[in-house]
Parts: structure tokens; sequence; C-alpha cells
């Protein structure tokens, strides 16, 4: 595949970093995925010190990893059905693992895809 661009988001208030940002965001999408399958132990042995005093509850640490991936992993996919609620899929397909236009088959134009390529960085830029 060729090299892809940055696309220019100024209309949007958003700049060249907080774009790439968003982007490598969207990007660790499958793994996210993986990890958060990959996490099924959710029972631990009774509370134990630490050093330096602190409490360890190994339970309570990985329900929160695994509500914070799941938060991620849901705002990624709300933010492209709010784009467009028909061609979520292929938004969701090309943000998160970096494939152009010309490798989906989308029953719209280049020009009408990429648009919504930047509305879906807009939405995700005012959830995030």
């Amino acid at each position: 595949m060729a090299k892809e661009k940055d696309l220019k988001l100024l209309n949007y208030d958003i700049s060249d970093n907080r774009y790439r940002e968003l982007k490598y965001f969207c990007r660790q999408y499958r793994e996210k995925k993986e990890k958060l399958s990959s996490i099924t132990e959710l029972s631990s042995a009774p509370l134990g010190m630490k050093r330096g005093g602190v409490i360890s509850d190994r339970t309570a640490n990985i329900a929160i990893k695994k509500a914070r991936l799941s938060d991620e992993l849901r705002l990624i996919e709300q933010a492209a059905m709010e784009t467009d609620g028909d061609l979520y899929g292929y938004i969701l397909e090309s943000v998160t693992d970096g494939i152009p236009y010309e490798y989906l088959d989308i029953p719209t134009s280049r020009s009408g895809f990429y648009a919504l390529r930047r509305r879906f960085f807009y939405i995700l830029d005012q959830r995030r």
C-alpha cells in the first residue's frame, strides 16, 4: 500500500499533532480488543500489602483495566456510528487498520469518504 497521508483538519480546529494522536489511538483498536479478550482473570488473593504500604487489590485493578479498554473501544465505535450509521463499518476499518478508500469496496465517492473520515476525527476529538 502507498504511504498514508495525514488528513488536514484545520477547518475542524484540530492541529496536525492532535490528529496524529487520535489516529494512533484508533490504530491501537485491534490491540485493545485482543488485550480485553485475553483478560479473563477476575478473582485474586485477598488484599495484600505492597512496598510503601500501598494496599493492592488485583481484582479491582483488572476490573479497572477491562473497563478502561472497553470504554476506549466503545468510544471509537460510537464515533464511527455517529459519523454515518450505514457506512460505519468501512469508517471503522479505515481508521483502525489504515485501509485507504481504494482498498475498501465502499458505496460512496472518494471525496465523500474522506469527508466522513474528517467528520469521524472531529467527533472523536469532541468525545476524547
